[in-house]
């Protein structure tokens, strides 16, 4: 089982190399392809700010850190 690691107090320019790691990259305020278009919550259809960025262990998709988009998630794909 994969532990489940906080990313919640990692400084900004942590979560920018791990997003680039994950293919994507960052202006420094929202989460961003590399092409520079906003990478959309898979749920909310809003863009995700990097402050806000939620990736579940065993996946890469990037989410939103709000209620509607952890919960739809895990309906989605059950335990991951």
């Amino acid at each position: 089982m994969t532990d489940i690691v906080s990313i919640k107090n990692m400084p900004i320019e942590y979560r920018m190399i791990l997003l680039k790691e994950l293919g994507y990259d960052s202006d420094g305020r929202f989460v961003t392809e590399k092409s520079g278009e906003k990478v959309l919550d898979r749920y909310t259809r809003e863009p995700i700010l990097i402050n806000n960025l939620a990736i579940f262990p065993g996946s890469t998709i990037i989410l939103d850190n709000n209620p509607l988009s952890i919960s739809s998630f895990l309906e989605e794909f059950g335990d991951v």
